[in-house]
């Protein structure tokens, strides 16, 4: 339908273009603006509006007639395969959060070095949103099955007071004060890697920074956001946008 549209404005503009270019036709041209009450351009204004006229509507039938979609490069058309993971929490299935771990594995020297204030994290899956816990424990299930790496909770739920007392920390731990974090609205989360019985946490490591990546990337194709993208880097960190009740 638009493609006639276009077709037949690009006829009518060339008819009008035409007339006006030809002097022996302004005259017919001229009794039927004077019946609209339209003031047609002389001379060369005429032939400059002409040409304007044609400059315009000439792309969109160049475009017309090149004929075939046109599509940028690299995102023609593809099939893709439904994950079958992804497909089963569509149609409901709902994912059984983890058994938690010791809390003495998350007050380790190594992880104190890295993480000094982890002791007082919430990793409480029921205070999480329920539809991003849903995709986080997602997250966790193919980085296992699909890619080898078990992953851990770090922090879901912060509570105001405590995202005040990170602030205070130092931009180098969060720019966030209370209620400008997704945390305070369960919507998300820090992770990391159990590898050997060892929580690990580290930036350092190819083994480690293989898992974030792919964990970034199995995130994001869950509609999540990951925090490895931004100028901040917080490769553990992924949140669900949407608006916060």
């Amino acid at each position: 339908m638009v493609p006639v549209f276009l077709f037949l404005t690009f006829f009518c503009v060339c008819f009008v273009a035409w007339m006006l270019m030809f002097p022996h036709n302004r005259t017919a041209l001229a009794d039927v603006a004077g019946r609209l009450r339209i003031r047609l351009p002389a001379g060369r204004h005429a032939l400059l509006v002409a040409g304007l006229m044609l400059a315009v509507c000439l792309p969109p039938l160049l475009a017309l007639t090149a004929g075939g979609r046109i599509t940028l490069p690299g995102f023609e058309e593809q099939g893709r395969s439904v994950n079958v993971q992804i497909e089963a929490l569509l149609k409901g299935e709902q994912l059984v959060p983890p058994q938690p771990l010791p809390p003495a594995m998350f007050t380790t020297a190594e992880v104190e070095l890295v993480r000094p204030q982890l002791a007082g994290a919430s990793r409480n899956w029921q205070l999480l949103d329920a539809e991003f816990a849903q995709r986080l424990l997602l997250v966790f299930r193919i980085m296992r099955e699909k890619h080898g790496y078990e992953m851990v909770l770090l922090e879901g739920y912060r509570s105001p007071e405590r995202q005040n007392q990170l602030a205070a920390a130092g931009p180098h731990v969060t720019n966030a004060r209370a209620f400008q974090s997704y945390h305070q609205y369960g919507l998300a989360s820090d992770c990391a890697f159990l590898r050997e019985g060892k929580l690990l946490i580290s930036e350092k490591d190819p083994w480690a920074m293989r898992g974030y990546q792919l964990y970034g990337e199995t995130a994001e194709a869950l509609g999540l956001t990951w925090g490895g993208r931004w100028t901040m880097m917080d490769f553990g960190h992924v949140e669900l946008r949407r608006a916060r009740r």
